[in-house]
């Protein structure tokens, strides 16, 4: 199972060349994949901006969005141009997009995007990357990626299963659970086998950490404004819910590899870059 870090873009960080700090360690450190968040009422950098800047600092760590709220992107070429020219500046193979259609209705109504409409917009969105990507639109560039750049889709329901096995590689689950993830699983891998597609679904799942003697205090300052949208007992669940001892981190590597997780990324919640070598020290890289 490969070992990912999400860039803490949710904790209240101030300066955005500490985000390309972590960049940097994550691939000197050995981390599969440097992962980035996205949402539109909050701090959180855009993503793919913060993988373009990524990028240009490192050369072999592969770029995640995990997940980028796809219908926000109103202007589908325009997004569709992003995406393949961040492509083409990483080079190929290193760019993945996970992407979902987005829950908290103040993000659309701050975009000036259409909350009920958003799933059609999505496979709007998803129509013309894929045109842009192949060289089969008159935007460019094309991809770098062959086949264009491989898409990993979050969500539980009957669409994102079905962008899962129509137009993806795989799923990504956020704020997993073993539990979680060895439920949905079977379904989405009888639904992969059903549509004809060979092997099985690449399984993403991440999770919250922070570590040392403030893990707690980072945790509880992050996620739980972050997710006060949901109300107060959400909030105190999602904070609780992340790893902060070198215990559970490593229980939580052993429970996911154990029910096949292709790949973990670790979600930083305190912004300190020495945040990297406290997880790579305690995984064994």
């Amino acid at each position: 199972m490969d070992i990912g870090i999400g860039l803490p873009g949710h904790a209240p960080w101030t300066e955005g060349r500490t985000l390309v700090d972590w960049a940097r360690r994550a691939e000197e450190r050995g981390f599969s994949t440097l992962a980035v968040s996205d949402r539109l009422v909050w701090t959180t950098p855009e993503p793919l901006i913060t993988l373009a800047a990524a990028a240009g600092a490192t050369s072999r760590i592969r770029l995640l969005t995990s997940v980028l709220l796809a219908p926000l992107r109103a202007n589908h070429a325009l997004f569709a141009k992003a995406v393949t020219t961040l492509d083409q500046l990483a080079g190929p193979d290193r760019l993945r997009l996970g992407l979902a259609p987005g829950l908290r209705d103040d993000d659309f109504t701050e975009g000036g995007v259409d909350y009920a409409t958003r799933g059609r917009q999505f496979d709007r969105l998803l129509d013309r990357l894929a045109g842009v990507s192949l060289g089969e639109d008159p935007v460019g560039p094309r991809a770098a990626t062959e086949g264009g750049v491989p898409l990993l889709f979050g969500g539980h329901s009957e669409a994102a299963i079905r962008r899962i096995v129509t137009r993806g590689t795989g799923w990504i689950a956020g704020d997993a659970t073993v539990e979680g993830v060895r439920e949905f699983a079977p379904g989405l891998a009888k639904a992969w086998a059903d549509a004809g597609r060979p092997g099985s679904p690449r399984l993403v799942a991440t999770v919250m950490f922070a570590l040392g003697p403030n893990a707690r205090q980072a945790v509880s300052a992050a996620i739980e404004p972050y997710y006060a949208f949901a109300g107060e007992e959400y909030a105190t669940y999602g904070a609780s819910a992340a790893l902060t001892t070198p215990e559970q981190i490593t229980t939580a590597v052993a429970g996911f590899a154990e029910i096949g997780v292709d790949e973990l990324i670790f979600a930083g919640n305190d912004p300190d870059p020495g945040q990297v070598d406290l997880l790579a020290d305690t995984i064994g890289l």
